[in-house]
């Protein structure tokens, strides 16, 4: 499969994206976007591996990889990610397109099917962070701020090691939890010193939490690593807002 990559300019970023078979497209179906974040595009090479007969496109988020930020910032705002997608679907010439988003990617991507609902044919959203649609939210999110804290104390490793902590508790996050001790981040092969540097984001380079809730037509439910969206039902369909989700315990394929 030819690899085309590219740079896109846009306010604050040079962002590079990849373009892996043919655009437009041979088949007619629309390009498939994979998102992640923390995560860049190496992050899915062997997924889309698996998907020979799509055109598949990756990119690094503002600020990791190789797309360079030039507004000086270091947080992560979905709906400034969202714009950045936006900005790239509008590139490729070949929208709307199929998005699979990861992670912190998935919050980008219901941020941007909130604010350009035409860009978006199908989205499946795995796992994203939705700490305010959680039934324990106020707790999740100092959970969330305790792995801030780790990562702004103690660097990188500490903070990655944290949040491996935080993503692999079962359940709500319960007086338990905030007793367990600081975690080693040797026994996740973590470094342990600090460089002093804070610019490779750990588990916490995450979006801060959205101050909107995503809408039905991407159905989320709580899995044990987290939130996720269960396998697509029936024909595909362009995305719309609608209703506030439910948040099921399991899911049911």
């Amino acid at each position: 499969m030819s690899v085309a990559t590219h740079t896109l300019d846009i306010p604050g970023v040079a962002l590079v994206y990849d373009v892996l078979g043919p655009l437009p497209t041979s088949d007619g179906r629309p390009p498939l976007l994979m998102i992640g974040q923390p995560m860049d595009a190496t992050g899915f090479a062997t997924l889309a591996s698996r998907f020979p007969d799509r055109t598949v496109v990756t990119y690094d988020p503002r600020g990791l990889g190789r797309s360079t930020r030039t507004d000086g910032r270091v947080d992560n705002a979905p709906e400034v990610q969202a714009a950045d997608v936006h900005a790239l679907i509008e590139a490729l010439g070949a929208g709307p397109v199929d998005i699979f988003g990861s992670s912190g990617g998935a919050v980008t991507a219901l941020a941007l099917v909130a604010a350009h609902p035409d860009d978006v044919v199908t989205l499946v959203a795995h796992e994203p962070p939705l700490i305010p649609v959680l039934p324990d939210a106020g707790d999740a999110e100092h959970a969330r701020a305790e792995v801030r804290d780790a990562y702004e104390a103690k660097g990188w490793g500490t903070g990655m090691a944290a949040f491996m902590v935080l993503s692999s508790w079962r359940g709500e996050y319960t007086d338990d939890y905030f007793a367990h001790p600081a975690p080693d981040p040797a026994a996740f092969g973590m470094p342990t010193g600090d460089d002093g540097s804070r610019a490779r984001p750990a588990g916490c380079g995450l979006p801060e939490p959205p101050r909107w809730v995503p809408r039905r037509r991407v159905r989320l439910c709580r899995s044990a690593g987290g939130l996720r969206a269960p396998p697509p039902r029936g024909p595909r369909r362009r995305s719309r807002v609608g209703e506030q989700p439910s948040i099921p315990d399991t899911c049911r394929a």
